[in-house]
């Protein structure tokens, strides 16, 4: 994923150089820095997003962009930044104001750290010129498509299809994360109708099921599949390295990034780009606690997840890929998917307590039978990760030290020791930050 950063308001290449320095790893191909009239902008990127534009000095452009609709952009004006992000935050981008006011942005909050006095996260669909902070769309309820089932199937099969084929690079070679699950089963299958050659990357201790159900779709697909063997001194190994990346304590978003970032490391040993499956579970209702929600909720759930998607899940793609250079593409999160499947009605979504249904229906015949109605899972649950982590965490934390610990100076309060041992790790890279309102937490998090 490219990385941008700049100041509006004065012409500063310095400061730029020494940001984009610390958002090197989001673009190991190439560099670039441009001045204008009372602005210095700049981009890295990789190599995936070499074709896509990252720096346009005739219109005073930086852009992180892709196929499947990610986007954070900022284009400089008669002194003036207009920062720009994509409806549902599938590109991050932050920005400050320094002591005297000039207005600093960057991809990641590491950038910014110590140039500005307070970070803020743009939000998903919104534009921010320095003053005036204005959204250009917004994630609401539409209406219901009116069509039956099994031609609402097709549709969507058609239009995941062409966001599917749109991701595919232009050497054929395509990379893609599988789990196992229908969402990452279903972008291969998809996949591995458009391109050359397929590759698929799985991750997980030794006898997790997403190895396993991993092996089957991969072998159903044709592709060449790698996976990586992990154990808990590797994941107690890296997390210096996702949380510093990941930036961000949130336990049960750590958990499941560990297990990302080193899948993603996997595969940016073989391709540039991977296709990632977040969204399905939002858009179609995939989690089992909703088929215990009374369904005139079910609606207004689905939309509360989705906007949420930005600093969690999204954040944890994000993350993972840009720390080894490799672009991620969400194609369920796609302009026509996303609007599609918003207008799909929830009573296909889950249907006689089965989630996702019309997705399976959209994808019948095109991976193996176990896949195609296989539960859903958390990626750090079925890559077998389980409670490790926070079972390490409470045998080295002792309750004295959690109670000590658990307050920090920003006002919020730990949930658990997991998160704790989590929160040491990113003091040591951030400091004890006073204001943490860009960073989310997910929702329904465990407490003690």
């Amino acid at each position: 994923m490219a990385g941008i950063a700049g100041i509006a308001g004065k012409t500063d290449r310095a400061l730029v150089r020494g940001m984009l320095g610390r958002l090197a790893h989001r673009g190991p191909a190439g560099q670039e820095i441009i001045e204008g009239i009372g602005g210095t902008l700049g981009a890295v990127w990789t190599d995936a997003q070499a074709d896509d534009t990252p720096v346009n000095a005739h219109d005073m452009t930086v852009q992180d962009a892709g196929a499947d609709g990610h986007l954070a952009q900022a284009t400089l004006e008669d002194g003036r930044v207009m920062l720009t992000r994509d409806p549902v935050g599938i590109a991050p981008l932050y920005y400050g104001h320094m002591e005297d006011g000039t207005l600093c942005f960057s991809s990641e909050v590491k950038a910014l750290l110590g140039v500005v006095e307070t970070v803020q996260e743009l939000s998903p669909g919104h534009r921010y010129d320095g003053e005036r902070l204005e959204p250009y769309f917004q994630l609401d309820a539409q209406p219901a498509l009116e069509a039956g089932a099994a031609e609402i199937a097709a549709e969507l099969h058609r239009r995941l299809d062409a966001g599917v084929s749109a991701c595919i690079p232009a050497d054929g070679v395509a990379g893609s994360w599988l789990s196992g699950g229908l969402d990452s089963s279903a972008l291969v299958a998809l996949a591995s109708r458009h391109a050359r050659e397929l590759h698929t990357f799985a991750v997980g201790l030794d006898g997790s099921p997403d190895l396993a159900y991993a092996r089957e779709m991969a072998a159903y697909a044709g592709a060449r599949h790698h996976e990586l063997l992990v154990t808990i001194d590797d994941l107690l190994r890296v997390l210096p390295e996702v949380i510093y990346h990941l930036e961000s304590f949130d336990a049960l978003l750590v958990r499941s990034s560990v297990t990302n970032y080193l899948v993603a490391g996997l595969a940016a040993e073989h391709v540039g780009s991977v296709f990632s499956g977040e969204g399905g579970d939002e858009l179609f209702a995939g989690y089992a606690y909703l088929r215990d929600m009374p369904q005139k909720q079910l609606p207004g759930e689905l939309l509360d997840i989705t906007r949420r998607l930005h600093n969690t899940a999204l954040q944890r793609v994000d993350r993972s890929a840009a720390a080894h250079g490799l672009v991620a593409h969400t194609a369920f999160l796609n302009a026509d998917v996303l609007d599609y499947a918003l207008r799909i009605p929830i009573t296909l979504k889950l249907r006689d307590g089965v989630e996702k249904w019309i997705l399976r229906e959209a994808m019948a015949g095109q991976m193996p039978e176990g896949v195609l109605h296989r539960e859903k899972s958390k990626f750090w649950e079925g890559a077998g990760v389980g409670d490790l982590l926070a079972q390490h965490a409470e045998s080295t934390i002792t309750d004295e030290a959690f109670a000590a610990e658990r307050g920090l100076p920003c006002g919020w309060e730990l949930n658990t020791k997991e998160e704790l041992m989590y929160y040491r790790i990113f003091r040591g890279h951030f400091g004890d930050l006073e204001d943490l309102s860009w960073m989310g937490r997910t929702k329904g998090a465990p407490r003690t």
